[in-house]
Order: C-alpha cells, then structure tokens, then sequence
C-alpha cells in the first residue's frame, strides 16, 4: 500500500477548516477593533481610507479562507494555491500596517 491509500482524510481536513474559520474570525475582530479605533478618534479622512483600506484586506481574507473550506470538504483536497497563499500572506502584512498606523 502506498501512502496516499493509507492516510485517513477524517481529521486533518477538519482541522484545517476549524483553523481557516478560526482565522478567518481573528481577521473580522481586528477589521472591526481597527474601524472602531479610526472613527472613534475622529472621522478625519485619513482614519476613513485606513477603515476602507481594513475593510478590503478583511474581504481579500475572507474570500481565500471561504474558498479554502469550500475546498476541504473531499478526501483529499488540493494545496493551498500560491496566488491564495499570497492574498491572504498580503492580507495579514496590511492588516499590521493598518494597525502600525492608526497608533502614529
């Protein structure tokens, strides 16, 4: 028998569907703290584009975290493709600049 036969496809992919939604509600907190924390500073247009700025890195994210679980539901699913792992890579740098920004 070969390996791909005797691997159990039950709870590795279940697992990494549990840590896509884990991340993926990690990702719409910070979106959310970082819209509260620019309008509550003041609605200056700066804290405006930095809110639609969050709010297209958190969509970004969204988007390659409910393609990924879509994606986890068969015995063995496919990688992680590179442009995903990229998006979502560039998603969670912008979200720490974003953050590295709103505190200067």
């Amino acid at each position: 028998m070969t390996a791909v036969a005797d691997r159990d496809p039950g709870l590795q992919p279940e697992r990494t569907r549990l840590a896509w939604r884990r991340t993926t509600l990690s990702a719409t907190v910070v979106a959310l703290l970082a819209g509260r924390q620019a309008l509550h500073s003041g609605a200056t247009p700066a804290a405006l584009v930095a809110v639609a700025l969050s709010a297209m890195a958190w969509l970004g994210f969204l988007l390659v975290a409910h393609r990924r679980v879509g994606r986890m539901g068969v015995a063995r699913p496919e990688p992680l493709a590179p442009r995903g792992a990229l998006t979502a890579a560039l998603c969670t740098v912008a979200f720490a600049v974003f953050a590295a920004a709103m505190l200067f």
